[in-house]
C-alpha cells in the first residue's frame, strides 16, 4: 500500500472503531494515515491528531516493516493497543500479510482469527503501558455512578466485576491528560496493565458498548484483542 497525499497538505485519513461490542456497536473511533510520510514531522502529526480528537490516531511509516507512530491529543504515544489493531487490520486489507508492527516500544506480534470479520489480536509487554493505574471499585453501580475523571492525576483504569468466576469487568478509562479525551472509550493498553495484575483472561466491557478480550501470553506478555469495523475514508488537511 502507497497511498498518495492528494495535495502538499491534503492526506488520506482512514477512520475505523476498534473494540466493537456485539452487533458491531461501540468501539473506540481511531484515526489512520497510511501515507505517514505525507506528514513526516512529529510537531505536524501532533498537530493533526491535536485537531481530529481521536483518543488516538496512528501513522503508518512503513507497511512492510510495520512501524508506525501513535499519537493521543496532547502527547506522543510509544505504545497504545487500539491504534495496533487498527492499523493491522488496515493494512491486511489492502492485501499485506502483517504478522507484527513496530513501535518505539518494541516489536508487538499481530494476527487475526475469524476471518473478515474476526477479531484482530495483538500481544505485547505489559510494561510498555506502564503509567496506567487501576483502581477496583466495590460495585458496578459505584463505578457507574461516576460522572467524570476521579480527582487526581495520570492515567486512571477504573473497575469492577461483572462476573468475577467468568471473568467480565466491567471498566472505564480517564486519561487525565490536559488536552485530552475525558474519557476514553475502550483502552487496549489499560486492560493489558490490568490483565497482567490479575493474572486471567478477561472480557472487558468498557464504554457505552465496547468489548476489549484478554488474555495472558508467553514469557510475561498480554494478548489483546477486539473486532474493528470500519467508519470513513477522507481527505484532511495536515
Amino acid at each position: 500500500m502507497n497511498p498518495k497525499s492528494i495535495s502538499e497538505t491534503a492526506i488520506e485519513l482512514h477512520v475505523v472503531r476498534v473494540f466493537c461490542g456485539d452487533g458491531g456497536t461501540g468501539g473506540n473511533p481511531l484515526g489512520i494515515v497510511p501515507d505517514g510520510a505525507a506528514v513526516p514531522d512529529r510537531a505536524r502529526r501532533q498537530a493533526l491528531a491535536d485537531r481530529l480528537g481521536f483518543s488516538e490516531t496512528v501513522f503508518i511509516d512503513d507497511p512492510g516493516s510495520g512501524a508506525v507512530d501513535i499519537y493521543a491529543p496532547g502527547a506522543r504515544l510509544p505504545f497504545a493497543g487500539h491504534p495496533l489493531i487498527g492499523a493491522a487490520w488496515l493494512l491486511r486489507r489492502t492485501g499485506l500479510p502483517v504478522e507484527g508492527l513496530v513501535t518505539e516500544a518494541g516489536p508487538v506480534s499481530a494476527w487475526e482469527d475469524g476471518g473478515a470479520e474476526g477479531t484482530g489480536w495483538i500481544r505485547a509487554r505489559p510494561e510498555w503501558a506502564a503509567g496506567r493505574r487501576t483502581e477496583r471499585f466495590g460495585s458496578v453501580a459505584e463505578l457507574e455512578a461516576l460522572d467524570g475523571p476521579p480527582e487526581g492525576d495520570g492515567w486512571l483504569y477504573a473497575w469492577a466485576w461483572l462476573d468475577e468466576p467468568a471473568g467480565r469487568v466491567r471498566a472505564r478509562g480517564f486519561p487525565r491528560r490536559p488536552g485530552g479525551v475525558a474519557e476514553d472509550e475502550a483502552t487496549g493498553a489499560a486492560a493489558i496493565v490490568l490483565t497482567a495484575e490479575l493474572g486471567r483472561p478477561l472480557d472487558v466491557h468498557q464504554g457505552r458498548a465496547s468489548l476489549i478480550r484478554t488474555r495472558p501470553g508467553p514469557g510475561g506478555t498480554v494478548e489483546v484483542g477486539g473486532r474493528v469495523v470500519p467508519v470513513e475514508t477522507r481527505t484532511v488537511e495536515a
